[in-house]
């Protein structure tokens, strides 16, 4: 644990902004670049930072921007794709791939094997949140990046404790949030939630140790930061949201013609913005079952997605009806002849989403998870 004079000393470094975070910044903004290093032997050498290509989510962001901090993948090409043999030539890949192997730098947390955490992967840590992408690379890599940014050597205490305080105040919440992990367990949280809005505007104030407490520029900075993400969300709700009820409204009347049960709609296109609407029309509709599944194409192409309906509007973790749990971290064949349907893709390990190569196979497997459900007896016994 750091004394005042340590932390008092640490404010002023970090608050020097020094050319190491100010080159930070600017990589993140900086274009994918091709350029090509070289070897002492003036051999070229292209490295290669390979994640998943189509939607993309937190994680696999900070992973590879964590990944571009370093010197040996500031030039790195990030290479987005599915495509074995394209990762096979990558060298380092991360949230996708169904590997974790440091040795071959492989960072995939998909898997149904997979349960690491900071804890235990590094027993003297207390943190037990299953990691992403983002946690797995900043445990291997965390301490050398906040090295380069701040400057501190290698074997600085206060570098322990940079690491802990990040992996716990901004880390964590991206590692909990894409593996599905509700904040509350009981009555105390889990993890730390400090990248809303609010918490990101309070960082534009003047910091406590700054010479000058001047709020002037950081109050201009505030209001263009929530300016431009206000703007955003109307343009949003306007242009992308309101649009989407017409759409899931049809599907909701529908319903019947694609499962008789009801309990299964189907959009015709991916990407649709439905939660909201769906909650609100059952209301409307006086939808007596409630729906369970969604059905909508792939919007890379990659077949049909089968998704399940959270348990309600404000429930980011809680699903309606989870897909089986032996079907959960399994892939291809393998999830094919457990589940006896044929074009299987996969089954996320959290249980609410899964794929298929066609939309009847996708159909199918709602049709299973709600039989299956239908056969277990009550809770009461």
């Amino acid at each position: 644990m750091m004394d005042y004079n340590s932390m008092q000393r640490l404010g002023a470094k970090l608050g020097d902004r020094s050319p190491s975070i100010a080159a930070a910044r600017r990589s993140q903004i900086r274009s994918v670049s091709n350029e090509r290093l070289r070897t002492e032997d003036n051999m070229p050498v292209n490295k290669t930072i390979g994640t998943h290509n189509g939607t993309f989510h937190c994680d696999e962001a900070l992973a590879c921007w964590f990944l571009r901090q370093l010197p040996e993948y500031e030039d790195a090409e990030i290479i987005r794709t599915r495509d074995p043999a394209q990762l096979a030539k990558c060298d380092i890949v991360v949230d996708v791939g169904g590997e974790f192997d440091p040795q071959r730098h492989r960072y995939d947390h998909h898997q149904r094997t997979f349960a690491e955490s900071f804890h235990s992967l590094r027993p003297g840590k207390r943190w037990v949140t299953k990691l992403s992408s983002a946690g797995l690379v900043y445990v291997h890599f965390g301490r050398r990046l906040l090295a380069r940014l701040t400057r501190l050597k290698e074997d600085d205490g206060r570098l322990d404790v940079l690491h802990d305080k990040l992996y716990e105040n901004f880390v964590e919440e991206v590692d909990a949030t894409d593996n599905g992990i509700s904040q509350y367990d009981g009555g105390e949280a889990r993890f730390a939630v400090s990248t809303a809005l609010s918490s990101r505007v309070g960082h534009l104030n003047p910091r406590w140790n700054s010479e000058g407490q001047d709020t002037e520029e950081g109050f201009g900075k505030a209001m263009a930061l929530v300016g431009e993400e206000f703007l955003d969300r109307v343009d949003f709700y306007q242009n992308c949201w309101l649009p989407a009820r017409a759409v899931v409204e049809a599907a909701v009347r529908e319903r019947h013609r694609v499962d008789p049960g009801g309990e299964v709609v189907a959009f015709s296109q991916g990407g649709c913005p439905w939660r909201e609407h769906l909650f609100a029309l059952e209301k409307e509709l006086d939808v007596e079952t409630p729906v369970k599944f969604v059905l909508y194409p792939d919007q890379n192409g990659r077949g049909w997605r089968v998704q399940c309906v959270p348990a309600g509007p404000n429930s980011a973790f809680q699903n309606r009806l989870p897909l089986p749990e032996e079907w959960r971290g399994v892939r291809d064949g393998e999830l094919s002849e457990l589940s006896g349907i044929e074009g299987c893709v996969f089954v996320h390990a959290g249980g609410f989403i899964g794929g298929n190569g066609t939309r009847e196979g996708a159909l199918e497997m709602a049709r299973r998870t709600l039989r299956a459900a239908a056969a277990r007896p009550p809770a009461d016994g």
